[in-house]
């Protein structure tokens, strides 16, 4: 149940909208409007994008620059190369980290992803410390599970204004 008292926290995992939405719909994300969606007239305490910056940086300091405008605070890491090319780039652990160190200062934990090895984190913020968690991601590509724990899942395949065509 939303209420406009509920101090409010947004943990983004970018890759994995980016990737879904690109998958999903080949468009990109008006993060603006999923802040918007996803606040509902709550008071919003902080809102963390985590990003991983690649190879090469074409493209990247604009997409960082507009994610930043749309009032994402960023926690960038770059993208580990591994002998023999295998290359590694996730924050789960950083999400987490955060989502729990941030939590007392929280009504609600938002989850922006579909991923569900945050399935663990969801039930530690809900039983182990008594929040209410919400999970926002695409429907078709989430994990079920995820699905299932969260008190409220936002399914951003029904609201429109968040997927951008091109």
């Amino acid at each position: 149940m939303v209420h406009k008292s509920q101090r409010v926290g947004i943990f983004i995992d970018i890759q994995n909208l980016y990737h879904s939405v690109k998958h999903l719909y080949s468009a990109r994300v008006n993060y603006r409007e999923l802040i918007k969606e996803l606040v509902a007239g709550r008071q919003v305490i902080r809102v963390i994008g985590y990003v991983v910056k690649g190879e090469t940086a074409l493209g990247e300091a604009s997409f960082f620059e507009a994610l930043t405008k749309s009032g994402i605070e960023l926690r960038i890491k770059d993208l580990q190369i591994f002998p023999g090319g295998v290359k590694k780039a996730d924050w789960d652990v950083g999400l987490a980290v955060d989502a729990i160190r941030i939590a007392n200062s929280l009504d609600v934990v938002i989850l922006v992803t579909g991923d569900g090895d945050f399935l663990p984190l969801v039930e530690y913020l809900k039983w182990g410390l008594g929040k209410e968690v919400e999970v926002a991601a695409f429907g078709r590509s989430a994990s079920a599970k995820l699905k299932e724990a969260a008190d409220f899942f936002i399914d951003l395949d029904k609201i429109p204004k968040v997927i951008l065509k091109k």
